[in-house]
């Protein structure tokens, strides 16, 4: 059974950072594509970065500049590194991995504000 759990999020003040991790578990995330999604409230859910099994990469406009994104093979994990965030980066962050099958995991709540 695949399953994907992340961790890290909670408040923090405009300008601060927060590292998103997802333990991934009946996968190997180096053989998939691992992505980060967020849902704002009231809007749909959107990809905001991804690394392939090739380890190509790449940010939505919203935060590129800003978010990292990268895996650990050895421990089965994928990050997201936060930094300079924004009140409009408050939203419900998602890991997803993409191989035969898709998954998603449980969501976890990031909110910015002062």
């Amino acid at each position: 059974q695949v399953q994907l759990v992340e961790s890290g999020g909670g408040s923090v003040q405009p300008g601060g950072s927060l590292r998103l991790s997802c333990a991934a578990s009946g996968i190997e995330v180096r053989w998939v594509t691992m992505s980060w999604y967020r849902q704002l409230p009231g809007k749909e859910r959107e990809i905001i970065a991804f690394i392939t099994a090739g380890g190509t990469i790449d940010y939505s406009s919203a935060v590129k500049g800003r978010f990292t994104i990268s895996r650990d093979d050895a421990k089965n994990m994928a990050y997201l590194q936060m930094n300079d965030l924004k009140p409009d980066d408050t939203a419900v962050y998602y890991c997803h991995a993409k191989g035969s099958s898709t998954t998603w995991g449980q969501g976890i709540q990031v909110s910015v504000s002062s």
